[in-house]
């Protein structure tokens, strides 16, 4: 499996049964296909949509139907599309379980950047800021480097997207935990060591006993891996 499939397959883990969650544009929308057996959500996205589903079958795209990126997606029974103001009711009045973010950078203090880098033409931060804050629980997905440099880092070097502490960061070498103490390395990805989750990153991590290997949602029935 290729490293976005790997993140989404391990967040998939932190979902919990009958909650509503929020997925952000791009790779966290891939976690919406390794739901786990048993486990029942509603995924919702800040466009104005609950009750969404995976990409549908090539020709069976609705353009009316998409999620906060644009990119198509499906909905399922009972799923429910509304305008703006109340999609961003559920996302400040704390309504939201957990949601799934992408992200830029995370800096030792578990602070998320993801939303502009200087000097690039952005629309606007779209609906990050409010997600972080209001949100129960934030975990970002993101790959652990971008063109050789590390994403976490001691401190950001990019605009924050919010003061608070996120839950958890998932790469495709590590599942780190922000603490009062510092990042917790919880996991390592399969085949990766310790020594090469360090080299990697920027910041200081904590580092306690054995680390165990990531698990990760199995693949749909049907599908490689």
């Amino acid at each position: 499996m290729d490293a976005k499939e790997l993140i989404a397959r391990r967040v998939a883990l932190e979902l919990h049964n009958r909650t509503l969650v929020n997925l952000g544009i791009g790779l966290p929308t891939l976690v919406a296909r390794y739901v786990p057996p048993g486990i029942r959500v509603a995924f919702q996205s800040e466009n104005g949509i609950l009750g969404f589903d995976t990409r549908p079958p090539e020709g069976m795209e609705n353009p009316d139907l998409t999620d906060a990126g644009g990119s198509p997606i499906s909905a399922l029974p009972g799923a429910w599309s509304f305008d703006s103001a109340t999609s961003f009711a559920l996302i400040r009045g704390g309504h939201l379980d957990m949601t799934v973010l992408g992200g830029l950078q995370v800096d030792a203090a578990g602070r998320l950047a993801n939303w502009m880098v200087p000097g690039r033409m952005v629309a606007g931060m779209g609906g990050a800021m409010d997600l972080v804050v209001g949100a129960r629980r934030v975990v970002v997905a993101m790959q652990h480097a971008a063109k050789g440099e590390p994403k976490i880092v001691p401190e950001l070097t990019l605009p924050p997207t919010a003061a608070r502490r996120i839950t958890l960061v998932v790469t495709d070498l590590a599942v780190i935990e922000p603490t009062d103490e510092g990042l917790l390395l919880r996991e390592r990805a399969p085949g990766v060591t310790v020594d090469q989750i360090v080299a990697a990153t920027g910041a200081q991590m904590l580092i306690r006993g054995t680390v165990p290997e990531m698990p990760i949602a199995p693949a749909p029935e049907g599908a490689p891996g």
